[in-house]
């Protein structure tokens, strides 16, 4: 574990041990994934995109489908909650 300062221009240094223990190279991509208080810092690599990109996978609607669907539910039931 180490500490780190974040510079003028939002930069942050990874410390040594964390980039030789978690392997991160030159032109890594990453995620920050943001918890509450929380930000975990993940590499990116072909399992988070791939575990992603196949969320909808096997389904019978797309993602679109999906959320257009789920927000006429919603219009209806404010509709009926008003009457």
């Amino acid at each position: 574990m180490g500490i780190s300062k974040i510079t003028r221009n939002f930069q942050v240094t990874l410390p040594r041990d964390v980039r030789e223990l978690k392997r991160f190279k030159v032109g890594d991509k990453l995620l920050f994934v943001v918890d509450g208080e929380r930000i975990d810092i993940m590499k990116m690599d072909r399992e988070i995109i791939g575990a992603a990109a196949g969320l909808w996978k096997g389904m019978k609607e797309d993602g679109l489908s999906y959320e257009r669907r789920i927000r006429g539910e919603w219009k209806k039931r404010e509709i009926r909650e008003m009457q």
